[in-house]
């Protein structure tokens, strides 16, 4: 007579089997075994060998790890990397960890969890977007794991350069309006003193953000408004350096 497995049998068998790096196991099925895996449900071995028959919605399949990895890419927008990755299929796929460290170190760091498909026999698309970076060389990584707390590290194959602003520049405020605090974006393409003041509507100064050295980098400040009046208000950047002077001003909201 046939002999029926289910799942949660086959489940059972694998989990005392399974390490936290890799599932260390082969299954064998008799000829004339009938193999049932439900729908929704999954198994995974280093070898699955069926010499019957197999049936059912869920997925079987071999090798350690439960994803296929088919690509690992990014793109970089001045200060901002934007990472891509895409799975052939998925097994019982809990998620990603996104990690990253100075290209000069090794000091991994995570910045991010992504959650898997689970159970997926389609490809699926994955995107994560790491932002206002310092000037610097960085590494990039993703840490597979599944609900067993299976895993495994996928590296970026290039190191991500951040390189220095090409020109200076300074954004608009966001959140505007500001309720009351709200940050401001400025660059400095090369090394020098840069200062950013805030103006009423009459012209007259408010506040001094900022008066101070900055090396060539990209910059985030955060402006109070806790202490002025709601309304509108302006602020103006002043930077120089190496022969090169900037003044730029924008106009902006505070309310309470």
């Amino acid at each position: 007579m046939k002999t029926i497995i289910i799942l949660v049998l086959i489940l059972i068998a694998l989990l005392s089997v399974m390490t936290k790096a890799q599932v260390n196991s082969d299954i064998t099925y008799d000829p004339g075994t009938s193999v049932e895996v439900q729908s929704g449900a999954d198994v995974c071995a280093n070898n699955v060998f069926i010499n019957g028959t197999y049936s059912g919605g869920g997925s079987i399949c071999t090798g350690a790890l439960p994803v296929s990895l088919s690509s690992f890419t990014f793109s970089a927008d001045k200060r901002n990397v934007t990472l891509m990755w895409v799975t052939e299929w998925e097994l019982n796929n809990k998620g990603f960890r996104v990690e990253r460290t100075f290209a000069a170190e090794n000091s991994w760091k995570e910045i991010a969890f992504i959650e898997g498909k689970g159970t997926s026999n389609v490809s699926n698309g994955y995107m994560y977007k790491d932002e206002k970076l310092k000037t610097a060389d960085y590494k990039y990584r993703i840490k597979q794991e599944d609900y067993n707390g299976n895993y495994e590290y996928f590296e970026l194959g290039t190191v991500v350069k951040i390189s220095p602003p090409l020109s200076f520049d300074m954004g608009q405020n966001y959140p505007n309006p500001g309720n009351p605090n709200t940050k401001i974006n400025f660059e400095m393409p090369v090394n020098g003193k840069v200062s950013i003041v805030v103006f009423d509507m009459l012209g007259r100064e408010v506040v001094t953000m900022l008066n101070e050295n900055r090396a060539a980098d990209y910059y985030t400040v955060e402006f109070n408004g806790s202490n002025i009046a709601s309304g509108v208000y302006f602020y103006r950047m002043y930077a120089e350096g190496e022969g090169q002077k900037f003044t730029k001003t924008m106009k902006m909201i505070i309310v309470k």
